[in-house]
């Protein structure tokens, strides 16, 4: 029988835990990922996790999606970040002619990266002209191709509308050697994403090599992953990168405290407040993993039997996905207490996943605004019922 193209991506994932680790100094250092990680995560396709498979990607559903982001953050918390980025990015290949998205995937090493939604191109005879600078594109350094999302403005400088009179925000991509980049990723934590800014001059891009990224009126794949927007499965990757991080923080606790007695104190694994404080955190971390997943699976299934994203869903992923980023924060910073002073020391587990863990929540996917957002809709009572467990 012919195995899947999403099968074993956990699995090569978990292999790579090791050398991800031995790397995770110098990809700190640097501010980048080592070129070791990125042959590995290229040479085992988890980059193209995400990728149409009628381009050779795995097209692979939410939940692997979701575990193998998991595992590779239990190695390095930027590496999955780097990773999670580039692989959500790859689902525009559904919204692209065939013959561009082979150029820009199917080219080594094929990865895509992009920045936040910025500024205004204009329109050309068959393209665009853009002359513009955008920011926190994660995983740039590796890439090959960049993207930029921005509004359209006609010819004579007049804004385009969609049907509804919003303005039309298209992703145009263009190859890395077209652009200027700016080094300017100097933060407290996941610093080796190298989320750095990057800008062009009069750049022409061809109408081909633009797309209007989540309508879905213009997707050309069918599976189940493509009717999700990208703003949902980033939000999902990153949940489950919360939750790898989280995890591996809780086990180095786990670990100082069955061999660690403080000084004056009684040995750590005989203290009753020790032992009642794993336990709490552990069921902590299992039921923010198991809301997550819940929820994906939910969506997954509804998709799957032919279902369109709705609403609910959208707001089910949404909710999911925020909480779950503060519930792993909140274990970290568990045990990042509980190690006590072991945890200050940059030789030991704790002090920068404690970092990486609160730069992860300082992100738009953690943003408390999407509470309310939940709630308006909640309260307007028009959501259908949300998915439940069938």
């Amino acid at each position: 029988m012919n195995k899947p193209p999403a099968f074993g991506l956990v699995e090569r994932a978990r292999a790579l835990q090791p050398l991800i680790t031995r790397e995770a100094d110098e990809i700190e250092r640097t501010r980048r990922l080592t070129p070791a990680v990125t042959s590995a995560l290229i040479e085992n396709g988890l980059y193209r996790a995400l990728l149409p498979q009628s381009f050779g990607g795995a097209e692979a559903p939410l939940e692997v999606f979701m575990q193998m982001q998991e595992e590779i953050a239990k190695a390095d918390a930027s590496t999955a970040w780097c990773l999670g980025q580039c692989s959500v990015c790859a689902m525009i290949a559904a919204y692209l002619d065939r013959d561009v998205a082979e150029k820009i995937f199917n080219t080594p090493p094929g990865i895509l990266a992009w920045g936040a939604i910025a500024h205004s191109v204009r329109a050309a005879p068959g393209g665009y002209r853009a002359s513009a600078r955008w920011d926190f594109a994660s995983g740039s350094r590796q890439a090959s191709w960049l993207g930029a999302h921005v509004r359209i403005e006609e010819e004579d400088g007049t804004p385009r509308k969609k049907p509804d009179g919003s303005p039309e925000i298209r992703t145009i991509l263009f190859p890395m050697t077209s652009a200027t980049m700016y080094d300017v990723w100097d933060v407290i934590g996941l610093k080796g994403t190298g989320t750095d800014s990057y800008s062009v001059d009069d750049l022409f891009i061809p109408e081909k090599f633009t797309a209007l990224r989540d309508d879905p009126t213009a997707v050309r794949e069918q599976g189940p992953l493509y009717k999700l927007s990208t703003n949902m499965v980033f939000s999902m990757g990153f949940a489950a990168t919360a939750l790898g991080v989280a995890r591996a923080t809780l086990d180095a606790a786990i670990e100082l405290s069955r061999k660690k007695t403080p000084q004056g104190a009684s040995a750590m694994r005989e203290n009753s407040a020790v032992q009642c404080l794993i336990g709490r955190t552990e069921a902590s971390w299992r039921a923010g993993r198991a809301y997550l997943y819940a929820t994906a699976a939910e969506v997954w299934r509804d998709l799957e039997a032919g279902a369109a994203i709705s609403e609910a869903h959208r707001i089910a992923l949404r909710i999911a996905a925020t909480w779950t980023i503060h519930q792993a924060a909140s274990v970290v910073d568990i045990a990042y207490h509980m190690a006590g002073a072991t945890a200050v020391f940059a030789a030991n587990p704790f002090e920068r996943r404690f970092r990486d863990m609160h730069a992860i929540a300082q992100q738009i996917q953690a943003r408390d605004t999407h509470y309310e957002d939940a709630g308006r809709e909640i309260l307007s009572n028009k959501l259908h019922t949300p998915p439940t467990t069938r």
